[in-house]
């Protein structure tokens, strides 16, 4: 196909020009996910052609004399001196004394880990960790080393990780407002907060280019064609690092990371981690050009990326990270990895990997204890040979060049820098202010019957749904916690819901205003306002199937339903990371808005939403979809498709100029969908996070506590988040036997739920789990009709489990599943059921649990039977 090289967003106020490539390829058009035979095809394709890759002319030229620098001060360096530089610990797993002995060249805190593992750190917490790791990095009493350490957080929406920092609408809203100028004021507000808090160096701008949006992290993107991607990436680095010819790294910036190289964002059917299976041109002209765009801005670290091109890891892929990003591109900053990214190439193991530095990684992200057998290892396999001197030396170089450049060896101790405790900078008034105009440039007007928006505040105005009042859910992933989860609007100080800025403007104007969730009322509205949408999740946890919204659960849609039937006029806003066939729910809405993730300041909603007290126009919306909007929930539909015919198209947003025949969705759209015989999914409870309505607690006798972060401890058990696949998608409980202890899964609302179909579709319990001691007495997994003294109740069922522990390997994972059976025997209501999965003992046990689902057609043939 031939397609234009000069691509122009529709109706935005700037067009970019893409030179040299071709944006139109069709790299992953996979209409069904179980496509057989389409990597075998597209794997035919792949060849190593260095001539496709071009040279950046990075803003950042090489320094005489900071290479001058590097070079005296690698020479003085010992073997283990400069492994330890590419050793990246996270704050969880190392001690002050560990940084002084060793002298890592970084450190990171996860998603979800904090100082003094308190969720609610202060500002100043955070500090006092940054100046005490700094000061035993410098302390060479031990390890001979006075080479100051980096700290590198994942601030991807604003200091996301830090209680009452500004956060951002996530990447897929930025894209949609496509402002590359209010992108950099982003970035360097994002920096600012970070260096308040001391810390040097930022995991973004994310820059895949998404191709199927049932990737769980679609919303980490800007767009589904590199166009935006290649300009927003030299607008974050620029606002994260500084310009290059004027205040490049000074006190107020960050070092900045692109990721995750190479290829994220085109896996085959979106599976996070998956294989990439686009030919090398496809991989260049698409996947790569955020690359061109922020290295050229001067970024000075790159992350590898999880996937795999071609069935080769990229932690572990030679070409990709030296010949291609380091010789063809000419990136001289450093390589770091990902989350024991390292771990996943064949042959290698969380702290044993020859191949990933041998490939061109500089630092080993090493979380968990195993950064210290990973570093033994690593200098014992320099001395013997398997790692060449010269590749340390390079790692090494690169490493020091980026610190030399950033001034750390010069800046003051994180404490005493410019901007650290100024905590009056995290959220502030002003940053909130920008943040506000990035919400309404993000919101997509998708429908407005009869012209239904704006709204006037002077009306009697209901609002509900689920979102309306969730600060949260309305954030997403990596907010606060590492999936989002867990949070509620107190851990949001100076934050806004979308319902507090309209309460705000409605009782301002005189208007009435009445929130209820479930969309009950006092006096009935003139129209209702209903705030809906996906729960929040982060990488490894938000992949789908399709993109159906709600799949078996329509309660949104019924909600919706319910409204229109009493002749409410209903204005949708859809809070999701992606686009999503909604249909029916935009058949029930007069109106409708996709909000993607606006982040913390809901409160800017209703500058779009309503007119003023004078019924004129606040703001009119800007923003344009970024990406496609499916036509089924099985289409994957990307701009310049041979064959492109999506819902809306990419470009497509309404304004309020708009006349009713850009009103697309005005007619009625079709709401069926007839899945193959095999749709019938599993119901998942846990998969490597808490899976929406449940939530996990702690119990203790008769005490329970719920889990909110990545550790926790009651009365007998402690819990905490530990890695089987991907970061933290487990967790371990460890009983002491001193009380009847273990966790529980209740409906967050409080709500019993109907899992009677579970029976119908013939289903057994299935869970992955790990013993790691001896079991000594019985260990009872629970269903119930009651979440508090359930044991007692007539509607209860256990089953014990120790037998099958017992036969299992311990410290390896087993699958353990059983009959419904079992509980429907002794009782359960399966369409009363409050708390479908507990898990007991009042033995000395330590177990791990990764999975936890209902099995649709396994019954008869489950582990446990109970005929």
């Amino acid at each position: 196909m031939k397609c234009s090289k000069k691509f122009f967003f529709t109706a935005s106020a700037f067009a970019i020009t893409l030179s040299g490539i071709s944006a139109c390829s069709n790299d992953s058009h996979i209409t069904d996910k179980h496509s057989a035979n389409s990597a075998q095809i597209q794997s035919s394709k792949a060849k190593n052609n260095h001539e496709i890759w071009g040279k950046v002319n990075s803003a950042v030229a090489k320094d005489p004399v900071i290479e001058q620098k590097v070079s005296d001060l690698l020479a003085t360096m010992t073997l283990a001196q400069k492994v330890a530089q590419m050793i990246q610990p996270e704050i969880r797993d190392i001690s002050f004394d560990d940084m002084r002995k060793y002298g890592f060249g970084s450190y990171l805190n996860g998603g979800g880990a904090f100082p003094n593992n308190n969720k609610h750190s202060t500002p100043q917490d955070w500090i006092a960790l940054a100046e005490q790791m700094y000061q035993a990095s410098i302390d060479d009493s031990l390890d001979g080393s006075s080479i100051p350490t980096m700290w590198g957080t994942d601030a991807v929406h604003g200091h996301n990780n830090v209680i009452g920092a500004t956060l951002f609408p996530h990447n897929i809203g930025l894209g949609a407002a496509n402002n590359p100028e209010l992108i950099e004021k982003i970035a360097q507000i994002t920096a600012t907060e970070v260096m308040v808090t001391g810390i040097d160096w930022v995991f973004a701008p994310t820059v895949a280019t998404v191709r199927d949006d049932r990737w769980g992290r679609t919303y980490e993107g800007y767009s589904e064609d590199p166009e935006i991607v290649k300009s927003y990436a030299s607008a974050i680095v620029k606002g994260l690092q500084g310009h290059a010819d004027s205040d490049f790294l000074g006190d107020d910036r960050v070092i900045s990371t692109v990721k995750h190289f190479l290829g994220d964002g085109g896996t085959v059917n979106g599976d996070d981690q998956g294989d990439n299976i686009s030919t090398e041109q496809e991989l260049h002209d698409i996947h790569a050009q955020g690359y061109y765009g922020g290295l050229g801005a001067g970024a000075q670290s790159v992350m590898a990326s999880f996937n795999s091109w071609h069935g080769k890891k990229s932690h572990g892929s030679h070409y990709l990270l030296t010949e291609v990003l380091k010789n063809k591109m000419g990136f001289d900053g450093f390589v770091v990895g990902d989350w024991n990214g390292h771990g996943q190439i064949k042959g290698c193991t969380n702290s044993d990997c020859p191949q990933a530095i041998n490939a061109g990684l500089d630092i080993y992200m090493v979380p968990t204890d195993a950064w210290k057998p990973l570093m033994e290892n690593t200098i014992a396999q320099v001395e013997s040979g398997v790692i060449p001197m010269s590749r340390i030396d390079d790692a090494v170089s690169r490493i020091l060049r980026v610190k030399f450049r950033a001034g750390l060896f010069d800046k003051p101790s994180p404490a005493k820098r410019k901007l650290s405790g100024k905590t009056e900078l995290i959220g502030s008034e002003s940053h909130r202010k920008v943040a506000q105009q990035a919400v309404r440039e993000s919101l997509v007007l998708l429908k407005n019957n009869d012209n239904l928006l704006p709204l006037s505040p002077k009306m009697n105005i209901l609002v509900a749904g689920d979102a309306a009042n969730n600060i949260g859910k309305q954030s997403g992933g990596w907010t606060i916690t590492w999936q989002g989860t867990g949070n509620k609007n107190t851990d949001f100080p100076g934050g806004s819901s979308i319902y507090d800025g309209l309460k705000q403007q409605v009782e301002g104007a005189g208007g009435k205003i009445e929130l209820d969730e479930q969309g009950d009322y006092t006096h009935k509205p003139d129209v209702a306002i209903v705030v809906f949408g996906e729960e929040p999740y982060a990488e490894g946890h938000g992949d789908l199937g399709n993109l159906a919204y709600q799949r078996g659960k329509k309660t949104d849609l019924s909600l919706l339903k319910r409204l229109k039937a009493q002749g409410i006029p209903v204005v949708s806003v859809f809070i999701s990371g992606r686009p999503m066939w909604v249909n029916a729910e935009i058949n029930a809405s007069n109106a409708f808005v996709a909000a993607w993730l606006p982040g913390s300041e809901g409160k800017a909603v209703a500058d779009l939403l309503l007119t003023d007290s004078n019924n004129n126009i606040q703001h009119d919306f800007k923003g344009k979809l970024s990406f496609s909007w499916p036509n089924s929930p099985t289409q994957i539909v990307n701009r310049f498709d041979t064959n492109y015919q999506p819902l809306l198209p990419y470009g497509f947003g309404l304004s309020y100029a708009d006349k009713s025949d850009k009103n697309v969705l005005s007619a009625t759209l079709n709401e069926t969908f007839i899945p193959d015989k095999n749709s019938v999914k599993a119901n998942y409870i846990f998969a490597g996070k808490v899976v929406a309505p449940w939530q996990m607690l702690l119990v203790s006798e008769q005490d329970q506590a719920v889990i909110d972060s990545n550790s926790k401890t009651l009365s007998g058990i402690t819990y905490r988040t530990v890695d089987k696949n991907v970061q933290e998608d487990a967790f371990r409980i460890v009983l002491d036997g001193s009380v009847n202890a273990g966790i529980r899964f209740i409906n967050s609302n409080g709500f019993r739920e109907d899992l009677s179909s579970e029976l119908e579709n013939n289903a057994a319990m299935v869970l992955s789990i790990k013993r790691e001691s001896d079991i000594s007495a019985p260990v009872f997994i629970s269903m119930n009709c009651e979440t508090i003294g359930a044991e007692a109740g007539s509607c209860s069922a256990h089953y014990d489990i120790a037998p099958q522990l017992k036969a299992s390997e311990k410290g390896q994972w087993n699958t353990l599943s059983i009959n419904l059976s079992c509980f429907a025997n002794q009782g359960i209501e399966f369409d009363k059921i409050a708390v479908p999965f507990e898990l007991r003992s009042s033995a000395d046990v330590s177990l791990a649990i990764s999975d936890l689902h209902f099995e649709p057609q396994l019954a008869q043939h489950a582990d446990i039977q109970c005929q």
